[in-house]
């Protein structure tokens, strides 16, 4: 098999290559979840939205994505899906505290 060939020049093992892919894939999971919790902008409509339904959509694929390969990562990698993991946990908890906070003072509104 022939060797492939990084952005750098540099020539990568099909492993490292599987290696790079799979931390994409991480990669691309927290964006969406990063999107959903409207901290960072949708490149496609240029403006912040919030949809925390595909906030935890995204965080729950990179839960089963942990579950399914167990002991089979590298340690750089293992701890990198870790570290995602905690910071979008973390935001997403913030962001779901907001959403349940205007919704008791929606609540109290309504009372009025």
């Amino acid at each position: 098999m022939e060797d492939k060939v990084n952005k750098n020049g540099d020539k990568i093992t099909p492993d490292q290559q599987q290696q790079l892919l799979f931390v994409m894939l991480i990669q691309q999971h927290q964006q969406i979840a990063m999107m959903g919790m409207g901290k960072t902008i949708n490149p496609q409509t240029e403006k912040t939205e919030r949809d925390l339904k595909s906030a935890k959509f995204a965080i729950d694929t990179l839960v089963m994505l942990d579950k399914f390969t167990e002991g089979n990562l590298p340690k750089e990698i293992k701890d990198y899906l870790t570290q995602t993991l905690t910071t979008l946990r973390l935001n997403y908890a913030d962001e779901k505290k907001k959403d349940d906070s205007s919704s008791s003072d929606d609540k109290e509104e309504d009372k009025e």
